[in-house]
C-alpha cells in the first residue's frame, strides 16, 4: 500500500541560507554608503538560519535545520533541487531500470565515494532504506509501497515493490544515503554523506561544513565552507544580517523589509506551502458536523488576517495547494468570508448558540497573532471562545493525541513539502493513516477516510497524467469538503540575500535554504 493509506505511526510533531564574501561581498557591501559593511570569512557562504535542531540523522529527523544543512552534505539516490522542487542526479547512475511494474533496478554512480573516502556501496543503500522504512519510524509510511530492497551487486541495488507505484524516484529522493556502519547516535551528531559539502562541526548555535575532497558527482561546491549561524529570534537574525555578519538569512518577517534594504540587502520571496491550519477534533460536538466545520472556514477572515498579520505575505487558500504548485487545483469549496453563510451553516447543523471552547494554537510568534482575530470572529458567529498557545512539543502530546481527547479545535503551522510537493506525500502527511487522523482529528473513522484513500491510491498507479491529476482533483475536493484540517492561507517565504553575492539567487518555497544548484557572482 501506499503511503497515504498506511502510515501507521504518530506523525511528527516536527512539523515542520547564505552569502559568499569571498567572491567580492565585502567589497560590495561596503562601497554602498547605504549599506553595512560585510564582515563575513571569504571563502564561506555564512547564512542566518530561523530554526534550530538537535537531530541530524537524514534517515529519521524531520526538523527544518538538519534536513536543510543536510542537502548539501547527504545524497540520496536521486536529488530533489529544493528551490524548484525538479528531481535531478544523485547517487544513481541514470533511471531506475525496469524489470517488471513491481521490480526495479538502480545502478550506483561509478566510484561514489563518502567524505571520509570509503566507498559507497550497494549494502549502504539497503541499510539506509532499510532504516527508514522500519516500523515506526516516521518515514516508513512514505515508503510502505516497497517490498524489499536487495543488493545485486556492490553497486546494484534491486528494488520491489508491493504494487505498482508511478513516483518512484520521487520517493527514491527521500532516502539520504548513509554509512551502514553509522550508528543511529552518530547519525544523529553528524552524519557522512557523499555530497559535495561536508560537516566539520555541529553545535546548538552553528553548523560548519567544508568541500567533499571524495564528492564526483553533478553539484561542485561553490565556497570553500559553509556556515549555518542559527538564530530563531527574529530581532537578533535581523540585526546580524543588517550588521553584515551574515550573507543571507531565511524567513524575513515583514517589519523588516525596509530595514534589510536600506542596508544591502536584496528581498526574494516565494510563495509556498508553508501554512497556518485549522484542525478539528471531528468526535467533539459540534464540530463532528462537517456543516460546523466549515462554517468556522466561512466565519474567519482570512484576507484581513493576512493584511493586518502577515503584512499581504500570504495567499488565501482556493485549495489545499497554493497556485504556484504544478498541481493545483481550485477546490470544490472555497472558503471566502461570508458570516451570514457560515451563520446558516450552523443553524441548519442544528447547534444553538454559546458553545464554549478552547482554541489552541502553538507558540510561534506569527501564529499566536492570528488568534484574537480569530476568536473574534467565532464569536461573531455565536460561539464563546479562550485562547490558550503552548509549544508544540506540549500541544499536541498533551492535548490532541490521546485517544479521548477533549479539546475542539486548533491553530497549527505546518510544512511537508520539505519531503516533496505532489499531492500524495502532501495530502497523506495530515490525512493518511497516522496520528493525525486516528487521534489529533479522529477522522479515519469517517467513512469519508476511505473513500479519500481510494482516489489517492488510484492517483500513483495512474498510467497517464490526466487520471493521476483526476483522482488528485478528486482527493483534493473531498478534503475541501470534509475539511477534518485544512489550510487557512499559503504564507510567502521571504530570503535576504546581501547584493553582490549571487548571481540571481533562486529562493525555494519551503523551509531552509538551498545552494546546490546557485551560481555565485563573478563581481
Amino acid at each position: 500500500m501506499k503511503f497515504g493509506t498506511t502510515i501507521k505511526v504518530a506523525a511528527a510533531t516536527a512539523a515542520a541560507a547564505l552569502m559568499l564574501a569571498g567572491c567580492g561581498a565585502g567589497s560590495n557591501a561596503a562601497s554602498s554608503s547605504s549599506g553595512a559593511v560585510s564582515t563575513v570569512t571569504p571563502g564561506t557562504i555564512t547564512a542566518q538560519m530561523a530554526y534550530s535542531g538537535q537531530n541530524y540523522n537524514p534517515l529519521s529527523t524531520s526538523q527544518a535545520l538538519a534536513m536543510a544543512t543536510n542537502w548539501h552534505v547527504i545524497e540520496a539516490l536521486y536529488t530533489r533541487q529544493m528551490n524548484d522542487f525538479k528531481i535531478v542526479s544523485g547517487l544513481a547512475e541514470g533511471d531506475p531500470t525496469k524489470v517488471s511494474d513491481t521490480e526495479y533496478t538502480v545502478t550506483l554512480r561509478k566510484d561514489a565515494k563518502f567524505s571520509d573516502g570509503s566507498a559507497v556501496t550497494a549494502q549502504d543503500v539497503k541499510a539506509s532504506f532499510d532504516k527508514m522504512s522500519a516500523d515506526g519510524t516516521l518515514f516508513a509510511p512514505m515508503l510502505s509501497f516497497i517490498s524489499s530492497v536487495d543488493v545485486k551487486d556492490d553497486s546494484t541495488v534491486t528494488f520491489k515493490l508491493k504494487n505498482a507505484f508511478k513516483l518512484l524516484k520521487e520517493r527514491l529522493a527521500l532516502v539520504g544515503i548513509v554509512p551502514a556502519s553509522m550508528s543511529d547516535e552518530q547519525l544523529q551528531k553528524m552524519p557522512i554523506g557523499s555530497g559535495p559539502y561536508k560537516y566539520t562541526e555541529i553545535t546548538d548555535q552553528k553548523i560548519t561544513a567544508e568541500t567533499n575532497p571524495y564528492y564526483n558527482g553533478e553539484f561542485k561546491a561553490i565556497s570553500k565552507k559553509i556556515v549555518w549561524n542559527v538564530s530563531v529570534d527574529d530581532t537578533a537574525r535581523v540585526t546580524a544580517m543588517q550588521s553584515g555578519q551574515n550573507d543571507i538569512m531565511e524567513n524575513v518577517p515583514s517589519k523588516a523589509f525596509e530595514t534589510l534594504k536600506s542596508s544591502g540587502s536584496e528581498l526574494i520571496t516565494a510563495q509556498s506551502f508553508n501554512q497556518a491550519f485549522i484542525m478539528f477534533n471531528t468526535h467533539k460536538a459540534p464540530f463532528d458536523k462537517k456543516e460546523v466545520r466549515q462554517a468556522v472556514l466561512y466565519g474567519i477572515d482570512v484576507d484581513t488576517l493576512i493584511k493586518n498579520q502577515l503584512a499581504g505575505q500570504a495567499e488565501a487558500a482556493t485549495g489545499f495547494l497554493p497556485k504556484s504548485f504544478k498541481y493545483y487545483h481550485k477546490a470544490k469549496n472555497v472558503y471566502t468570508y461570508d458570516v451570514a453563510k457560515a451563520k446558516k451553516l450552523i443553524k441548519d447543523a442544528g447547534v444553538t448558540s454559546g458553545t464554549k471552547f478552547t482554541l489552541y494554537t502553538t507558540d510561534a510568534t506569527w501564529i499566536t497573532e492570528l488568534a484574537p482575530q480569530i476568536k473574534n470572529n467565532l464569536e461573531a458567529l455565536g460561539f464563546k471562545v479562550d485562547i490558550q498557545s503552548m509549544k508544540s512539543a506540549a500541544l499536541y502530546p498533551n492535548i490532541t493525541d490521546k485517544p479521548n481527547a477533549d479539546y475542539s479545535m486548533a491553530i497549527a503551522p505546518g510544512d511537508p513539502s520539505v519531503f516533496g510537493n505532489d499531492p500524495d506525500i502532501l495530502l497523506g502527511w495530515w490525512l493518511g493513516d497516522n496520528a493525525w487522523t486516528q487521534t489529533r482529528t479522529f477522522w479515519k473513522d469517517s467513512p469519508k477516510f476511505a473513500e479519500l484513500h481510494q482516489y489517492m491510491d488510484k492517483a500513483v498507479v495512474a498510467d497517464t497524467e490526466e487520471e493521476r491529476v483526476q483522482a488528485w482533483n478528486d482527493a483534493m475536493d473531498l478534503v475541501s469538503e470534509e475539511v477534518p484540517i485544512y489550510p487557512l492561507f499559503h504564507r510567502s517565504l521571504t530570503t535576504a540575500v546581501r547584493k553582490g553575492v549571487f548571481k540571481n539567487y533562486k529562493a525555494g518555497g519551503t523551509t531552509g535554504l538551498y545552494f546546490l544548484n546557485q551560481e555565485l557572482s563573478k563581481k
